[in-house]
């Protein structure tokens, strides 16, 4: 069992980061000189919630499988929440591109789709990560929180309701809509932004010795006199 709760923390910190691109694209306030501004921030939110679900897809599934009590169970309740946010995530960068088949939307109806899966997706994942948490030990929760974040890098930028999401198919089809993706982002000129590691612990007592780097606490330094 893990006594660390750098897993949990570090899924924390991205649905944070999520939901702060969220209120920005949800404004959509663009100065008329720069109407793409708002557009921009639409696809940074569509991109940075694309490739974490793909690199939870990846990264967190398969130990939680085969690791986890009940661990069939549990990724299928996962992936349908991904599914159902994926399908939301297409339908928001549809209606950013003034497709037909929106116009029966209003701006302020997607949005409320996008709250409600985004809410239901990040108990799953929260979940996730608590099961992992209890059986996996401290380096192996380490393992996967680093792994989770270059896999994010590697990612499809964009939402695949209807591709394999598990398994060798899902791992191909990651790898096959990644390649569409990214030459797609640079036709359209899509604003990708990459994933933003989380900051690290400041390095201990010895370590700041053999750094040549000491740092004193400001409780820790004597007044003057």
């Amino acid at each position: 069992m893990g006594t660390t709760d750098v897993l949990r923390s570090s899924l924390q910190h991205t649905h944070s980061r999520m939901a702060e691109r969220l209120e920005a694209a949800r404004a959509m306030e663009a100065p008329a000189s720069r109407p793409r501004d708002g557009y921009e921030r639409i696809d940074a939110f569509l991109a940075t919630t694309s490739k974490h679900l793909h690199a939870v897809d990846a990264v967190l599934l398969p130990p939680a499988r085969k690791q986890v009590p009940d661990g069939s169970t549990v990724v299928h309740d996962y992936v349908r929440t991904v599914k159902e946010l994926e399908i939301v995530l297409a339908h928001v960068k549809a209606h950013e591109y003034g497709s037909v088949y929106e116009t029966s939307f209003a701006w302020p109806e997607v949005w409320s789709d996008v709250d409600t899966a985004l809410a239901d997706n990040h108990r799953q994942e929260q979940a996730l990560g608590v099961r992992l948490t209890a059986v996996l030990a401290d380096e192996e929760l380490d393992r996967l929180t680093q792994r989770l974040y270059h896999a994010e890098l590697v990612a499809p930028s964009r939402p695949h309701p209807y591709t394999p999401h598990t398994g060798l198919l899902g791992l191909v089809a990651r790898k096959v809509m990644h390649t569409a993706d990214s030459f797609w982002d640079t036709v359209e000129g899509r604003m990708v932004p990459v994933p933003r590691p989380e900051p690290k612990k400041p390095p201990g007592r010895i370590a700041q010795y053999f750094l040549a780097d000491p740092r004193f606490d400001e409780e820790e330094q004597t007044p003057a006199p």
